[in-house]
């Protein structure tokens, strides 16, 4: 074959690997860019209306539908939701880095807390800084075994009120005093003294305000759903979480200047940091610090707020779960009484070894789990999950109740079931993605350790040394155990009842 015509053959040849190469870069590319599956959308609204006034529900639903990995359009906003252990183990771990990011609700916006909250923040030097100073100086196991004793003052004087409670044979919002005992416990940790007293008018005000905050921050927001209303606030969420977060400011910035007085006053020449606020005011005097009264403020709210409104918010859950389940209620007191010494007053170091407590605990977080949709992360860059492609800015959300009652998961998922737990490794510390009431990879909730710990005790102390009975003498299947969706998945109509002193 001369030069000549083998000219074309090699063009020929090219030309037929170009168009093989391109085809299957092409083909390649239509199966990465697929979008996950999703109900059609509408003009303009997209899914919104599918949404309901339980989200986490109407999710849950789809999602049975189009599958556990899936695309709404809501208003403007490109989501996804996410139903299963397998796929969110791909968000919160495989791909954690890119999808590390929050999507801000406006609300958050409020005295731009976003840019000094640890929650809220981007992954960033700032948002570790802080992060590593929480894990060091509240949640680290050596700080935490340090202030067990102060713990279990608070507790004492919890079972105080609620025994004086049952002499008069009144009832209790168990709610509400697990709100004070937790708040108080976090309190000491940071402060080293109570923030509130249980019987003072102090209290229904804090927990008001708080309360606030996380119903505000949980409501659908048109301005979320359509960036573009943002500066208007349409619906004033904003606003009113902004008059939540001034007297929240004002309470803690009172704090602050009381402890700055009391280090002045102080005849030593330097300052040893006993808890955090100290190591906070401590990293504000040093040159070049990230921590500044701003970064303190929001970090009291996130700790305060979330921190109080979850845990007691899981006691209350258990409390109503057990009340209407008195055979699991009799198992566990059965537990308490063989366990522990007869005469001794139940202990932090004791939860350890009360397996059928802890597994009371770790049911009621897969039935009612404190955010029952995962704080909602953004996408940094394009990224591929299942095979499907989520656009870069898209949110993703993980619908941990969804998971939670999973049938393919669980077996009879909607039951109250404590013994599913016993002698199973599944636990909530963000390593099996069946039960992620606290999240899990970098953006777990840190406040986790604490919570491992107040949350058993102060139930176990309550079931010590009490009987319980509903108010009005109510039968326990009647009980009501709706929910209130937010933020937090509260319940419905708060659980009152009658304490019974145990000999």
């Amino acid at each position: 074959m001369d030069s000549s015509s083998a000219i074309p053959v090699c063009f020929s040849v090219f030309l037929f690997v170009f168009i093989l190469c391109f085809n299957l870069l092409r083909a390649r590319t239509m199966r990465t860019s697929k979008s996950p599956p999703g109900p059609t959308s509408l003009t303009l609204i997209g899914n919104l209306l599918q949404l309901g006034t339980k989200p986490h529900e109407s999710l849950a639903e789809l999602a049975r539908i189009y599958g556990p990995l899936m695309a709404l359009k809501l208003g403007r906003v490109s989501t996804v939701i996410v139903s299963s252990p397998s796929i969110a183990r791909q968000v919160l771990q495989t791909q954690d880095h890119v999808l590390a990011y929050r999507a801000v609700p406006d609300a958050v916006r409020a005295l731009n807390h976003h840019e000094h909250s640890m929650v809220w923040l981007p992954p960033n030097q700032k948002w570790r800084g802080l992060r590593k100073l929480c894990n060091s100086h509240v949640f680290s196991a050596q700080r935490l075994n340090a202030s067990r004793g102060t713990r279990e003052k608070k507790v004492n004087d919890l079972l105080k009120f609620v025994h004086d409670k049952a002499v008069a044979k009144g009832s209790i919002d168990v709610g509400h005093v697990a709100f004070v005992a937790v708040l108080n416990l976090i309190s000491n940790t940071l402060f080293s003294f109570d923030l509130i007293d249980v019987q003072s008018k102090t209290v229904q005000e804090f927990k008001r305000v708080a309360r606030g905050v996380m119903d505000e921050v949980g409501k659908p927001n048109i301005a979320d759903y359509f960036p573009l209303l943002r500066s208007v606030d349409p619906l004033r969420i904003r606003r009113r979480t902004e008059m939540y977060v001034e007297k929240l400011n004002q309470i803690f910035e009172e704090l602050i200047q009381q402890r700055l007085q009391s280090r002045d006053n102080q005849l030593q020449s330097s300052n040893t940091s006993n808890d955090l606020l100290d190591a906070l005011l401590n990293y504000c005097q040093e040159d070049g610090s990230q921590v500044s009264k701003n970064t303190i403020l929001a970090l009291f709210q996130d700790v305060f707020v979330a921190g109080s409104d979850t845990s007691s918010s899981t006691i209350e859950w258990a409390m109503a779960e057990l009340v209407r389940n008195p055979e699991k209620l009799v198992k566990v007191k059965k537990e308490l009484r063989e366990k522990i010494k007869e005469g001794k007053q139940i202990e932090e170091s004791d939860i350890p070894s009360l397996s059928y407590l802890q597994a009371v605990v770790k049911e009621t977080l897969r039935l009612h789990p404190p955010a029952p949709l995962l704080l909602p992360r953004r996408a940094q860059t394009d990224v591929e999950l299942c095979g499907f492609n989520v656009p870069k800015n898209t949110q993703v959300l993980v619908n941990v109740w969804a998971i939670g009652r999973d049938g393919q998961v669980w077996e009879n998922p909607n039951c109250f079931d404590p013994e599913r737990f016993l002698g199973s490794e599944i636990g909530f510390k963000g390593r099996d993605f069946e039960l992620l009431p606290f999240g899990a990879g970098r953006r777990i909730c840190p406040g986790l350790p604490l919570a491992d710990r107040m949350v058993p005790f102060i139930l176990g102390a309550l079931l010590q040394r009490f009987d319980w009975e509903i108010e009005g003498g109510m039968k326990a299947k009647a009980l009501n155990m709706e929910e209130k969706f937010g933020l937090t998945l509260q319940k419905a109509i708060p659980l009152r009842a009658v304490p019974v002193s145990v000999s």
